[in-house]
């Protein structure tokens, strides 16, 4: 947006009062008003990237002005993703923009905390930059922390009080991100110094508290919390709700929970529909280009009973009020950024057209201009500075030669929850061995930075991996290297192949490459286009299913593996993790002997 010193401000102020010509108008539409719920015919003047008039705009109309004729289609202001970690679609800003600005979302909510984790505060004023040049705006929070771990696991860049001192004064934030129930439960310094800051800079802190409830949500309530993405169940919003929260709906690739927490507007409250937003959080390149974005959010929302204006603000300005960003997105209103779609109906909605920062950036799907990422420094750059492993690394050894050892497996039931289950496996000559029988997979996560060089070991289950092994660079939240095998020799092979190549995603069987996604930004993102990262996306699934892995997005499943922050349990380069108790464990329960 113009940035507002005096002589730009008072050229501002002349074309909001028609002395100086409008550069586009868009005429004859149907203007969908989300701050008064109407929908009516008016006009909209744009001078630079901003919206100056909307109405009668006739006396804004000068020679050189270029004129935009939306007979028959109804004016929108720009989708708003609340809470988004667009690397963990693989697509770098530049090639996330390419996916998702078409669908009309023109603007997201993030902590770019991947970046951060990977590459430092250096790195992240590299992707600031690639924003600048980008028609996908990104409204920064601060992460409240980082690793996000308990207990601390290995990354980067440790973000803390000190940094949250002088990040929160940059002008690309807008809050702090992601505060998550645990750190403020568990009075984290370093959490409660980041919402200390928050408070002094006048910031908003953004949530993320799933299955939060009675007394502990009253507590992180005390702590300043304005609103929250996390919510299983529609009780749960409802509550929140009551207890003053903004709340955000996610309609995510793996986690599908908008049918049922939309029924707090439907079944309990209607009223509660003006707090409501949407987000997305983690989406995959195929999804968003079979499926849409968030315009595909707006399309449920109304096919699960919410009228299709209130789903457009659900999508716009309740998301920009609770992020407190509505003096700059959100709406179709003078003063505003001009983020402006066309759609063919609001029932429908169907984007056609997007206008971002005033320009015509993308029509029936596709954008208007070659989007081209930057050359890209040592900083983001994807070497893992691990060493390389052999399959004794994956042997999970024992003081039994011989016999069995009962164990506790991971068991994934869904993306965001694991569960303990309890199973005897057999001890071969000091090692115990994994059971595709029993469903029972070795999962290990490698430090990658050249920190400490530490390995974790221990079991899941869910994948159902017949054979072979799938390993990733990018697994949020830490983006350590994680891989995940029934052979060891496979899981070696898996982890030497990402060291070898500067990153990315692989699945090895019988000690052969089967398929392989190159990551090279950061070794979490890739500026391919978004088809070509959606194709070997799905060359991915398609050889884990041939291992014999029925998951909907396996990798995704596994990468979600190091995320403490999810019950009951989860693996780091410390350890295995119980999320209940906060702490690591042994995955060895009981030992006998032959």
């Amino acid at each position: 947006m113009m940035e507002k010193e005096i002589d730009s401000l008072k050229e501002l102020i002349r074309a909001g009062r028609g002395l100086l010509p409008a550069d586009k108008a868009i005429v004859h539409g149907l203007l969908v008003n989300v701050m008064t719920s109407e929908i009516y015919p008016a006009d909209v003047a744009i001078y630079q990237d901003t919206i100056v008039a909307v109405g009668d705009i006739k006396a804004y109309i000068g020679p050189q002005t270029e004129v935009i004729d939306a007979t028959g289609k109804y004016l929108v202001p720009g989708l708003i993703d609340g809470h988004i970690h667009s690397e963990c679609s693989k697509l770098s800003i530049t090639s996330f923009a390419k996916a998702v600005v078409p669908c009309g979302t023109t603007s997201m909510v993030s902590g770019l905390d991947e970046y951060i984790s990977v590459s430092g505060l250096e790195g992240l004023q590299e992707v600031f930059a690639e924003v600048k040049n980008s028609p996908l705006k990104v409204f920064w929070g601060a992460p409240y922390k980082t690793p996000y771990t308990f207990p601390t696991s290995t990354i980067s860049c440790n973000f803390n009080t000190e940094i949250h001192q002088k990040v929160q004064r940059w002008q690309e934030c807008f809050g702090v991100w992601e505060t998550v129930r645990e750190a403020v439960q568990e009075e984290d310094e370093n959490a409660l110094g980041a919402i200390v800051e928050a408070s002094k800079n006048r910031l908003p802190v953004f949530g993320c508290a799933p299955m939060a409830r009675g007394n502990d949500l009253n507590g992180y309530l005390c702590a300043g919390v304005r609103l929250d993405h996390e919510s299983y169940d529609h009780e749960e919003v409802v509550e929140k709700m009551r207890k003053g929260m903004h709340m955000l709906i996610r309609e995510s690739s793996v986690t599908h929970f908008l049918a049922e927490n939309i029924r707090a507007v439907t079944e309990v409250n209607s009223a509660l529909a003006r707090r409501v937003s949407f987000c997305t959080d983690d989406v995959t390149p195929s999804d968003v280009l079979e499926k849409g974005h968030l315009d595909n959010v707006v399309r449920l929302a109304i096919a699960a009973g919410v009228s299709p204006i209130t789903a457009i603000q659900m999508a716009t300005i309740n998301s920009a009020e609770a992020y407190r960003i509505d003096d700059k997105v959100g709406s179709i209103s003078p003063g505003r950024i001009a983020d402006i779609l066309l759609i063919d109906s609001p029932e429908k909605f169907h984007v056609e057209t997007v206008i971002t920062n005033g320009k015509l950036v993308a029509k029936d799907g596709a954008l208007t201009y070659t989007l081209k990422a930057p050359s890209r420094s040592s900083v983001l750059s994807s070497e893992l500075k691990c060493k390389k492993t052999t399959k004794e690394d994956f042997q999970y050894k024992v003081s039994v030669n011989e016999g069995t050892a009962k164990v506790l497996s991971m068991d994934v039931k869904g993306p965001f929850v694991r569960k303990r289950r309890d199973v005897t496996l057999k001890v071969e000559n000091g090692v115990v061995i994994p059971n595709t029988q029993q469903d029972v997979a070795m999962v290990s996560v490698l430090e990658r930075f050249g920190i400490n060089g530490n390995r974790s070991l221990a079991f899941c289950s869910g994948w159902n991996l017949k054979r072979g092994a799938m390993a990733s660079s990018a697994a949020p939240d830490d983006n350590n290297l994680i891989v995940m095998g029934v052979d060891a020799e496979d899981m070696s092979i898996a982890v030497n192949y990402l060291i070898e190549h500067g990153g990315g995603q692989v699945l090895v069987a019988d000690g052969e490459v089967l398929s392989f996604l190159a990551l090279p930004v950061g070794g979490i993102a890739s500026d391919e286009e978004p088809k070509e990262v959606a194709r070997k996306e799905k060359e991915l699934s398609a050889a884990a299913k041939l291992l014999g892995c029925n998951l909907p997005e396996p990798l995704m499943y596994m990468f979600f593996l190091p995320i403490t922050a999810i019950p009951d349990y989860a693996i780091t380069d410390v350890g295995p993790v119980d999320c209940v108790k906060l702490t690591t464990f042994d995955p060895i329960l009981e030992l006998y002997e032959a």
